[in-house]
């Protein structure tokens, strides 16, 4: 545009009032008219206005309340902008007003207010005018040097931004097009500057207001922001960091004071530095160490669990006789709902820490350990050390949960970048990438859960100590919901003991016929339910407002639902009101429990399942604990094929081939036939193997003893023995070799009442960790070879008949 000393306005000037910024020469705006004097210079100056200087008005702040509605014209400024109003909307909605785009010509000063109705109009006197200094000469010499001095800094200011941004480079070359004395007005506009400062601007002269651009620039760039870097910095000095996350800082803050606010980089730069800051670099708690109060704490959080608290307690006793005790990883595995998560939290109770869960389960990242580098965009750092951001302290309790679930991608391999978070020798130096300085994570006291550890990989295994949690018997489970799951969901469902009551039969048949788990979750959530129906009882009796009368009293006495026996009752007199009975306990007893939870879930089935030849019941262990296993076999003429049905895995495939084999190659010892009398067992006969709840993916060697089982009751034609479940892996000489889960195994068959189990020999040592009353109800039995299996397994024996005997039948 052109010069301001160019420019001739009119002498007189409706006024525009404004309330949403100040008009600069030079600039443009955009300000809604709304109120009744400027809609009304809108409508009559420039709707209907033909001529350009028509459309020439002048722009005022107004520093009055612009949603008053007051006839008297506001406190005028004396120094306005002159506009040129480039664009006029109107609009209806939410109430009438216009849009008006108005761009800056120069200043004028008010000499006399002419009228201020319908709108003001005011007689002005134009500045930005050269000629009108006394000193004209002087004046443009003085402006001239100034002119091209504030040239100069503005271009230094601009090309500290990123010229590869499109609105950089056009404003670097707006500067070289724009006249020297307009480049104030301009630049004032364009930068980050308060309304106030604006009107400093508009109100003072050119000379002093190239002087004042500068400082207010520098001052908006630097004032506001200055404070908070130098406060920055100060954190920096002052926190304890280490030395090399210290010089890393200090230049990473040099770099921040010389980088304009606008840069994509100036925000990721300071992000770091306030996260360093954050960061418990020698902040930490300490540790209340007291071993009887931690056994205390522990058997009054968890009931059973005697190896897990053990071994907690040796942890803690350590901790206290040596505190800088590079601890081992401590991995807790076992099925669900037994109560890992919990032991941690107890810990870190204990111990007086604070606790962080870290959930691992689904991670394919390693980013999410390590973090991502600061030059990708929406980098973090990864969760460990956002975890010890999010706790405050370095020496919290750290919980990695499922670690068991970690998954691989492309963006790498999670578990690897846990290596060096769990190893004790190298965690004293973790490097995240978003940090790109070592942490010391020694203090930390991390502890892992899982449900196998068959996905673990062997490397991230050897570095945790391993500590089996196998389910709970039926009696620790009636224990725990009578001692912890009741009392809470009680309190969680606004019920009270007097409410409601659950005896020990009602929750053992909860156990036994609604439940088969290791853990006590599903027994948590049927609680829940129970409590669910009996709160709707409640509510119920506690809402009804008219009192029955005898008949509807005794009508209610007979069909009053589960209600203790010795519930007192209440005398009715024949002149007294008539009164309900006293709230009473809802006893909840097996039919209560019908009605609630439906029929039984598990009924007993085992005599059931083996009342005919070829069945035979195993034991398998899965992350969710034991299960007992039924294997059925059956023949019929054929090829000699052998068919598996029941979603196998190779393993046990080949426990099947091995189990065929070695009967075959015994045929003739045990007597066992085909259907034409052949020794010969797959002559013309096809054999089909199937495994029970087909949608479960099954695999492993310890189904090797039950599937030789099943396959000699096919042959023989015998029944196996209805309460005797078994497990173990076979060879192909008949040796009997030992399998892991024994524990859970013994549970499930102890929950499924079965009375006698076939282990290996050498699990014998296995049973040590069983609790003793649920040893004292089963029978062991310890197997070296496949003849002592199949002894065990049926009734009199399975014994191979001497070898007199065969030959006398012979002859």
């Amino acid at each position: 545009m052109a010069s301001g000393s160019a420019i001739q306005i009119p002498s007189r000037l409706p006024l525009l009032l404004t309330h949403e910024g100040v008009l600069l020469p030079g600039s443009t705006m955009r300000t809604s008219v709304d109120s009744p004097r400027n809609m009304q210079l809108v409508r009559s100056r420039l709707l209907k206005g033909t001529s350009l200087r028509s459309t020439i008005i002048g722009v005022l702040p107004n520093t009055s309340d612009p949603t008053s509605d007051c006839d008297d014209l506001p406190s005028l400024r004396r120094i306005g902008t002159a506009a040129l109003a480039v664009q006029v909307v109107g609009s209806n909605w939410p109430k009438p007003h216009y849009t008006l785009l108005v761009t800056g010509l120069c200043r004028f000063q008010i000499l006399q207010l002419l009228k201020e109705k319908p709108y003001p109009v005011a007689e002005v006197e134009q500045l930005d005018r050269l000629e009108q200094f006394t000193n004209q000469h002087k004046s443009e010499e003085e402006l001239g040097e100034l002119s091209e001095q504030f040239y100069k800094y503005a271009v230094q200011l601009v090309e500290m931004l990123d010229m590869s941004v499109p609105a950089v480079a056009k404003l670097r070359r707006l500067l070289d097009n724009l006249p020297r004395e307009a480049l104030p007005d301009i630049l004032t506009s364009i930068i980050r500057t308060s309304n106030q400062e604006k009107l400093q601007v508009v109100a003072i002269r050119p000379i002093r207001r190239i002087n004042h651009i500068p400082s207010a620039t520098e001052d908006e760039e630097e004032e506001e922001d200055h404070d908070d870097v130098v406060m920055l910095e100060k954190k920096i000095r002052t926190s304890s960091m280490s030395e090399q996350a210290l010089k890393v800082c200090l230049k990473e803050i040099k770099r921040l004071k010389k980088m304009p606010q606008s840069m994509p980089e100036y925000a990721l730069t300071r992000n770091y530095l306030e996260l360093m800051v954050e960061l418990p670099w020698n902040k930490s708690t300490k540790d209340r160490l007291e071993i009887r109060a931690a056994r205390i704490l522990l058997d009054n959080d968890h009931y059973a669990m005697e190896k897990l608290k053990k071994r907690v307690l040796e942890y803690l006793a350590v901790r206290q006789l040596k505190n800088n005790l590079k601890g081992p990883i401590l991995c807790f595995v076992g099925p669900p709902g037994v109560g890992k998560t919990s032991v941690g939290r107890s810990i870190a109770k204990t111990l007086g820490r604070e606790f962080h869960r870290i959930a691992l389960g689904g991670v394919c990242d390693q980013s999410d350990i390590r973090g991502h580098r600061r030059t990708y965009v929406g980098s973090m750092p990864g969760r460990i050390i956002n975890g010890l951001k999010t706790v405050g302290v370095n020496n919290p309790v750290f919980l990695l949960d499922e670690v068991d679930k970690l998954g691989k991608s492309l963006q790498g391999d999670p578990a690897a970048a846990l290596l060096e978070v769990l190893d004790p020798e190298q965690n004293h130096s973790f490097t995240d990438h978003y940090l790109n300085v070592a942490f010391d994570l020694s203090q930390v006291l991390f502890i892992a859960t899982a449900n196998t550890t068959a996905t673990i990989p062997p490397a991230l295994l050897d570095r945790m100590e391993v500590i089996q949690v196998p389910g709970y018997t039926q009696e620790e489970k009636i224990e725990i919901a009578h001692r912890h799951l009741i009392p809470k969901q009680l309190e969680q469902h606004g019920l009270t003991p007097q409410q409601i009551q659950i005896p020990q039969v009602t929750t053992l048949d909860i156990i036994t016929r609604y439940t088969r788990e290791a853990g006590v979750r599903s027994l948590d959530r049927k609680l829940g339910a129970i409590c669910r129906a009996v709160a709707v009882k409640v509510a119920e009796g506690q809402h009804k407002e008219t009192k029955p009368d005898r008949a509807e009293v005794a009508e209610g006495e007979d069909c009053k639902e589960h209600i203790t026996e010795d519930a007192k009752t209440e005398s009715i007199s024949d002149t007294a009101d008539l009164a309900l009975p006293p709230e009473m306990p809802i006893l909840i007893d097996f039919h209560a429990l019908k009605d609630i939870l439906g029929p039984p879930m598990y009924e007993m089935e085992v005599s059931e399942r083996l009342s005919q030849p070829g069945v035979a019941i195993g034991l398998a262990w899965t992350p969710l604990g034991g299960e007992i296993m039924f294997v059925e076999a059956s023949r019929m003429d054929g090829e000699g094929q052998l068919t598996l049905t029941g979603q196998l895995g190779d393993v046990m495939k080949e426990s099947a081939h091995l189990a065929i084999s070695w009967l075959r190659s015994n045929a003739k010892r045990y007597q066992l036939t085909n259907a034409s009398g052949s020794f010969d067992l797959l002559d013309n006969t096809d054999i089909h193997l199937h495994f029970p709840a087909g949608a479960v993916t099954k695999d492993g060697p310890s189904a090797g003893v039950t599937i030789v089982t099943c396959l000699a009751s096919l042959f023989s034609g015998r029944l196996v023995c209805s309460d005797v479940a078994m497990t173990g892996e076979i060879t192909l000489r008949g040796l009997v070799l030992p399998v892991g889960g024994i524990k859970d195994k013994v549970l499930a068959a102890h929950r499924a009442g079965l009375k006698r189990i076939i282990i290996p020999q050498r699990n014998e040592k296995d049973l040590e960790e069983i609790a003793v009353n649920v040893r004292q109800d089963l029978t062991f039995v310890m197997a070296s070879c496949l003849d002592e299996v199949l002894n065990a397994a049926f009734d009199g024996g399975f014994s191979v008949k001497p070898i007199v005997e065969r030959l006398n039948s012979k002859l």
